[in-house]
């Protein structure tokens, strides 16, 4: 995914698709957008979230939503684990291709 980045998809259903995601100390996700509501459940450690422009420092037991096509990038404080929920499904995870592009910018 990214350096730093592992994913695993746990759970894959028709409407709805949830992901662990291990993220090492000091990783960074670029800011994207893309049509999927997501909320992130963080299991350990603590991540700084950038929800256009507003951010949020969540740790263990923590969630955030980030509604559809809302600019967002996350950046960890510490290695940490997170479970992600995406509706609908993120088709490029399924197929393990790169991330398009295209989400990524302005």
């Amino acid at each position: 995914m990214f350096e730093g980045v592992r994913r695993r998809i746990v759970a894959d259903g028709k409407n709805v698709m949830q992901v662990k995601i291990e993220l090492g100390k000091g990783t960074s996700v670029p800011r994207h957008r893309h049509e999927h509501e997501q909320i992130s459940f963080i299991h350990s450690g603590r991540c700084r979230f950038d929800l256009d422009g507003k951010i949020i420092i969540a740790g263990p037991g923590e969630t955030i939503m980030i509604p559809s096509m809302t600019w967002h990038a996350v950046e960890t404080l510490e290695d940490a684990i997170a479970l992600d929920t995406f509706s609908p499904p993120r088709e490029d995870f399924r197929s393990a291709t790169p991330p398009d592009p295209a989400i990524y910018g302005r």
